[in-house]
């Protein structure tokens, strides 16, 4: 097994303060929170500013493509920052999932998705995990929970025929794509009915194609989780030495302390977890499937307790469709299945380690 080295460089810390930077500017928490009610006009100009001009959206596309040659490792440092601001932006859907999907393939749908000029889905139910059977469609039919559809141009789906699932691109005005009212309206599911497929496939061996990117969309996903449980406890730390109770500040009771020290140690253990996810896919390690398993199966958990958290320990306050907590406790609670539940990944992990029954 590779060796491999899970602290932050230098690039990956100056990617960081640029995406902030530009999240702080541009994805203001009550922006976000008008989704809820059907306000979806941030999407579109934050996505342009994430995808074209920081040139993003390329990130994982080879530079033969246009894209940045860049690896997983930057990737989970923009999710990181996305989920902190709990950004609605199809990067996971699209830029990491639909590109991985394409790597590998001659065409040039990479190219676009690199210069931000189109968007893409991977039609496959959001609860999908890469060891599970991949859900194709034949000749037509419905797929449902679908995320990143509304955003996507582009429909990457998987095609069951006489020699296998085989990966097909189908232009979004080709289908019918109903919105469905969800948990986490950031990240909106659709449903996407389809009456026959047309042209040839963009990948023959469709069935690799979409577990590569399921497996690349679940270990990446970690680190945006990772992004908004450190945002939970750093926003609730700061509340908590400021608000006052029975004349104490209220952070310094002990039973507070408490919770907050546990906090902060499963914050760091998810971080230490999901970097290494995205360590072991930027190398194409072997152990990738069992790194992203755990990252997923303790991440995904991790992140509802710190948005729970959040909300408890904000008191009145957390409860207010004001305050932005909520936001935070919707992704958690919506990614708890994405890509796969804990226990799916954990019972999957069982037999990639040979644990006896």
């Amino acid at each position: 097994m590779t060796e491999l080295n899970l602290l932050y460089t230098d690039v990956e810390d100056d990617l960081r303060a640029t995406v902030r930077a530009v999240l702080s500017a541009h994805c203001d928490p009550s922006s976000v929170t008008a989704l809820y009610d059907g306000d979806r006009s941030l999407v579109a100009g934050l996505w342009k500013n994430i995808a074209v001009d920081l040139g993003l959206a390329g990130l994982l596309v080879p530079e033969e493509h246009g894209g940045a040659g860049a690896s997983a490792r930057e990737a989970a440092v923009v999710l990181e920052e996305l989920g902190r601001f709990v950004a609605p932006v199809p990067f996971l859907t699209s830029s990491v999932v639909a590109t991985t999907a394409l790597l590998g393939s001659a065409s040039s749908l990479l190219g676009e998705l690199a210069a931000g000029e189109r968007t893409a889905a991977l039609v496959v139910p959001f609860s999908t995990a890469a060891h599970a059977p991949i859900p194709a469609v034949a000749d037509g039919g419905t797929v449902t929970s679908v995320a990143g559809a509304l955003e996507a141009d582009v429909l990457l789906v998987p095609v069951a025929g006489p020699e296998g699932i085989a990966l097909h691109a189908v232009a979004a005005d080709a289908a019918r794509i109903t919105p469905v009212a969800s948990l986490d309206m950031t990240r909106q599911l659709a449903d996407i009915t389809f009456d026959g497929f047309a042209g040839q496939p963009l990948v023959a061996d469709g069935e690799a194609a979409v577990r590569r990117a399921l497996l690349a969309g679940s270990g990446l996903l970690a680190s945006e989780q990772c992004g908004s449980a450190r945002w939970c406890l750093e926003e609730t730390v700061a509340y908590l030495k400021e608000r006052r109770q029975f004349g104490r500040v209220v952070g310094g009771f002990q039973a507070i302390k408490h919770r907050l020290a546990d906090l902060y140690t499963g914050v760091e253990s998810a971080t230490a977890t999901a970097r290494y996810a995205a360590a072991t896919l930027a190398a194409a390690d072997p152990d990738a499937p069992v790194a992203a398993g755990v990252a997923q199966a303790y991440c995904s958990d991790l992140a509802v307790l710190a948005a729970e958290e959040a909300v408890q320990l904000h008191g009145g306050m957390g409860m207010t469709w004001e305050h932005p907590t909520h936001l935070y406790l919707k992704r958690a609670k919506a990614d708890q299945i994405a890509f796969g539940t804990a226990g799916t990944h954990r019972a999957h992990l069982a037999e990639l380690i040979a644990l006896p029954a």
